[in-house]
């Protein structure tokens, strides 16, 4: 599940084909999905959930239009009407929390951002990271059916996206600090078993493809899975958050653990360091990228991924028994053509 981001990054745009209920309504550039950066005009459309009142429909579609042009007190004034028809049109009310925030209505925002909350408990548009922004919520894990569909939408043009135009080279950073890491140890770069969380369509498994016989990935999108299964890499794949697919696997079972642009999607690491340590044969490795900031602690940026500050990566790594070999101050994908503050991170098993 590497990165785009929410204006280009996380969804409010999505394509969910064969679900009842949801269409795909075209619109302009997406001010969210994985990322940041600029992916171009060729976009999927915002994640709809229809309201299942055809007037309520009508009415969400022109007040998209209305905010699209910028009249954003006509466009909310239509989502309102909306929301009266619908009271339970989550699509309605997150665009409307959207549009309060533009105009500066913090409280009115958070209202309508709950509403979406309560209309939808699988929170796909995300508005409990968008109250988290607002300062209403505590920092929280993501909704996991907001990264996956996040990641459902970009999968046929996810590497485009993320290499072309991020300039992403988080697997390149991790086998050059994987290399490093080894040679320090005057151990050979060569993994019998490797596990790749947040595999997406298989760019790490590429990168590190000479260096190991058995791959396996694991990643919360079905359809990254199937763009990863096409690589050939993979000797097995499994749609699984990450704790969860660790959970799956023996003890001391892996020599390497891989997860590249896939840590910004976690606000606590502890228990995913946890099952690491446990699946890693003793002298193996943890390698990992992840965004950062100057503070303590781990915080939401406004392109809806966590960063982690250096203190806390080493403390977490610490507190599950791991070994931190390196951690460097390295970007692994630019926004907006700048390079984000990132750090690449190699940990073993003792």
């Amino acid at each position: 599940m590497r990165g785009l981001d929410p204006r280009i990054h996380l969804p409010e745009k999505s394509f969910f084909h064969g679900l009842p209920g949801i269409g795909e309504r075209k619109r302009r550039r997406p001010s969210n999905m994985p990322g940041n950066g600029k992916c171009g005009s060729d976009v999927p459309a915002r994640l709809f959930l229809s309201s299942g009142d055809l007037v309520a429909d009508r009415r969400f579609d022109f007040a998209r239009d209305l905010q699209l042009k910028g009249d954003l007190a006509a466009a909310a004034d239509l989502l309102s009407q909306a929301t009266e028809l619908a009271p339970g049109f989550a699509s309605a009310w997150f665009t409307l929390g959207e549009i309060r925030e533009q105009l500066g209505e913090r409280d009115a925002a958070i209202a309508a951002f709950r509403n979406a909350q309560a209309a939808d408990p699988d929170d796909r548009h995300g508005a409990s990271l968008r109250l988290m922004l607002l300062g209403a919520d505590k920092l929280s894990a993501m909704p996991p059916a907001y990264v996956r569909a996040l990641f459902d939408q970009y999968a046929p043009k996810f590497e485009t996206a993320l290499v072309d135009d991020l300039g992403y080279r988080g697997p390149a950073l991790l086998f050059k600090a994987v290399l490093s890491a080894r040679l320090a140890v005057r151990k050979p770069a060569f993994f019998k078993r490797a596990i790749d969380l947040g595999c997406g369509t298989g760019l790490a498994a590429a990168a590190f493809a000479k260096e190991v016989d058995h791959f396996i990935g694991v990643d919360l999108s079905p359809r990254m899975i199937e763009r990863a299964r096409l690589t050939g890499l993979y000797a097995q794949l499994e749609v699984a958050e990450m704790v969860e697919g660790l959970r799956g696997r023996p003890d001391s079972s892996a020599e390497l653990v891989l997860a590249a642009d896939a840590m910004v999607y976690l606000s606590d690491l502890a228990a995913e360091l946890r099952e690491v340590k446990r699946v890693l044969v003793a002298g193996g490795l943890l390698a990992f990228t992840v965004e950062t900031h100057g503070g303590e602690g781990v915080v939401l940026g406004e392109g809806l991924r966590y960063a982690h500050g250096a203190g806390y990566l080493r403390a977490s790594i610490s507190d599950a028994g791991l070994t931190l070999s390196r951690c460097e101050d390295l970007s692994a994908r630019n926004e907006d053509n700048v390079p984000v503050p990132g750090l690449v991170v190699v940990a073993t098993k003792t």
